[in-house]
């Protein structure tokens, strides 16, 4: 492990949160550590932002404000440049989700346009992203992917799809800027895999510009690795990857169970574990082909990434590796990372209170899922007020 890596430091961890803002986060931390009033709360507030009660500003003044940096863009500014300036960059996710219709699929694409351009005049945002059912039903990225056939309407539906995507990774390449594909369910993955391999094989061809996102809870991902290393050693194309644990492992393996096939999650976490390490080793001993973003919350893999690149004699701010943590959790890792000089990206969701709805739930649910995840939270921000206050 490098020992030079501290991520016990709360000064650094929380140098952006004022007192007050600590104290909201530790109420919510507090409240999140709680399964049943997860479930409770996520239901009212949906039920309650579909009848239109007015809670949309008790949303933003505590869950909104602890993951996401603003409801457009322009919010999201005073954010970006204050993690900036502690050596911290965003990438802007644009989080409406569960959209229906071509017309928010035109306004998805629309908006990840304009992070594009943000992205490429503004130093703080390396990289852009988005969710490929933000751009088409999951419905027919399901289809494609189980190969069924599609109706008359459904090829033009998903040829609308395609040609969103075309046009979002040919105007990132245009302005230089890294877009990464984010990894949904694995019933809608194969379309999105192929899609995104074939951005690659067209757009790679000098740098890593498309990025696709690798979940290691499937115990399939790491032979996809091996096999697109294959692919980019034969055919000269660079492969951009964020390597992820997973989001979405309880919905897998109840869908799994309930259609009777075998779950695509690993047994145990451990393998995770595994996979996940493994992937990143072997992304950077091909580094002259690959590129790394390294989504983690887990200071061990942190520790061992950090290590892997001194001992490839890399230089800490290598331009292909980042580390990666989303915005509201996990600044301990980001910001240690950060003043040791690796370079680090926050996950920065916006959009409408009501569209990110999804999106809050899946964060509340995880940090009351994962072990020790809102503990750990809650620790490192009493530690930093006691801190606070014996200055």
């Amino acid at each position: 492990m490098t020992p030079m890596l501290d991520f016990q430091n709360t000064e650094r961890a929380f140098k952006l949160r004022s007192n007050h803002e600590l104290k909201s986060a530790k109420f919510l931390f507090q409240s999140i550590s709680n399964p049943a009033l997860v479930r409770w709360g996520s239901g009212l507030a949906l039920w309650s932002l579909k009848n239109r009660l007015p809670v949309k500003g008790i949303i933003r003044a505590t869950v909104f404000r602890q993951f996401c940096g603003g409801e457009s863009i322009p919010e999201c500014s005073a954010v970006i440049e204050r993690m900036h300036a502690l050596g911290v960059q965003a990438i802007l996710d644009y989080s409406a989700e569960g959209k229906s219709g071509d017309t928010d699929f035109e306004n998805t694409k629309n908006i990840t346009l304009q992070t594009i351009d943000y992205a490429s005049t503004h130093a703080g945002v390396p990289l852009a992203v988005f969710k490929p059912t933000g751009l088409g039903r999951i419905e027919i990225w399901t289809a494609v992917s189980e190969g069924r056939a599609l109706s008359t309407s459904e090829e033009a539906e998903w040829k609308r799809v395609v040609k969103r995507v075309e046009t979002l990774c040919a105007y990132a390449a245009d302005k230089g800027v890294p877009l990464m594909f984010d990894a949904e369910e694995s019933w809608m993955q194969q379309a999105a895999d192929d899609l995104c391999l074939e951005m690659m094989r067209r757009f790679n061809t000098d740098r890593p510009i498309i990025y696709n996102t690798l979940q290691m809870y499937r115990h399939d991902r790491l032979a996809y690795l091996h096999k697109l290393d294959g692919l980019s050693a034969a055919e000269g194309f660079h492969v951009g990857l964020k390597i992820v644990r997973g989001a979405y492992m309880e919905k897998e393996r109840e869908r799994a169970k309930k259609r009777n096939y075998p779950s695509p999650i690993q047994a145990t976490k451990a393998a995770t574990d595994r996979d996940y390490n493994a992937a990143c080793q072997y992304i950077l001993d091909r580094i002259d082909r690959f590129a790394l973003v390294a989504g983690t919350h887990n200071e061990d893999s942190s520790r061992l990434l950090a290590d892997a690149i001194a001992q490839k004699g890399l230089p800490k701010h290598h331009p292909r590796i980042y580390f990666s943590q989303l915005y509201g959790m996990s600044d301990h890792i980001s910001y240690n990372l950060a003043a040791e000089g690796y370079p680090v990206v926050k996950y920065l969701p916006f959009g409408p209170v009501e569209n990110v709805m999804p999106y809050l739930i899946r964060r509340a649910e995880e940090n009351t899922s994962v072990e020790g995840q809102s503990g750990r939270e809650l620790q490192l921000i009493h530690k930093e007020l006691n801190r606070r206050k014996k200055r």
